[in-house]
């Protein structure tokens, strides 16, 4: 089926960038869009087909947006508005961590054009992203789901349809969330075992051999924190956004939620700056 589907990819970033160059490697034929001309010279070298303007992308199968913000998503929505109530059936493959309530008002208004829209976004960061190897969380109807498959079998090792449009992005936002509080959380231990007398080395050993251990200990800590490294590819701004989404959900919701509400204090306060990476916030050696 790749052969006769053409993916669209709207933003080459980190993230956007690798999955367009999954999507070309798993047999499609991918066009692919970012503001900068930089990042879609970089798409080109890796066999995607640039697309000079926005709407050109719109010519595909499918599309993949990989956008900083809901907002983002609904104004590129906006700006092609006229060009899709012309168009033949699309599905809308939105991998952005975005809002619950901007994803639902989205895929209505795609379907009332009679086209389809999942909210996918996605765990595994840009080296999952290049490798096809993502995890997807998915919200959106069964038939968009089926239409749009292929090209999440080749973006993704693991996708798990979490319900109707906005689920995805709920669960995002619990996953990241948690994400941020294992950070924390971990960072502390650590500095209480050194502050003990015992190596961090032996400590984060025991925790990834016990009942301690987390993804953020197994991965992130090993590869990025222990090495003063820092450099995962995910900055402050983007978990800080995310913890500030989850914080309304539970507001919205009417969740109480006090020990991670003071892990997203913490993240809200962080001394480090928008563009650092977010695993400085693992840096078990500062005392703050």
């Amino acid at each position: 089926m790749a052969g006769n589907v053409t993916v669209g990819v709207v933003g080459l970033g980190a993230m956007g960038l690798g999955m367009a160059t999954s999507a070309a490697r798993a047999g499609f034929r991918v066009l692919g869009y970012d503001l900068s001309p930089v990042r879609r010279d970089l798409a080109q070298a890796a066999g995607v087909e640039p697309a000079p303007v926005l709407e050109a992308v719109f010519a595909a199968d499918r599309i993949v947006f990989s956008l900083p913000t809901a907002q983002d998503v609904a104004n590129v929505i906006e700006q092609v508005r006229d060009l899709l109530q012309a168009h033949g059936r699309i599905v809308v493959i939105d991998t952005s961590t975005s809002e619950p309530d901007v994803s639902r008002r989205v895929a209505a208004t795609l379907a009332e054009m009679g086209h389809g829209f999942l909210d996918a976004p996605v765990s595994g960061g840009p080296a999952g992203a290049a490798k096809g190897a993502l995890t997807m969380m998915i919200g959106g109807a069964d038939a968009d789901l089926a239409d749009a498959q292929p090209v999440i079998d080749a973006l993704s090792t693991k996708a798990i349809h979490v319900g109707e449009s906005g689920a995805g992005n709920v669960a995002k936002l619990v996953n990241n969330l948690l994400c941020a509080a294992h950070m924390v959380t971990t960072a502390e231990g650590l500095r209480l075992a050194e502050a003990a007398g015992i190596s961090v080395e032996s400590t984060l050993e025991v925790l990834n051999a016990a009942s301690g251990r987390s993804m953020l200990s197994e991965v992130h800590f090993p590869t990025w924190v222990m090495n003063e490294g820092f450099d995962s590819g995910f900055t402050m701004a983007l978990m800080q956004k995310d913890v500030r989404l989850a914080r309304k959900l539970a507001g919205d919701t009417g969740t109480p939620m006090p020990l991670t509400e003071k892990a997203a204090e913490l993240w809200a306060n962080s001394p480090y700056g928008p563009t650092e990476d977010f695993t400085r916030m693992g840096d078990f050696r500062t005392k703050g």
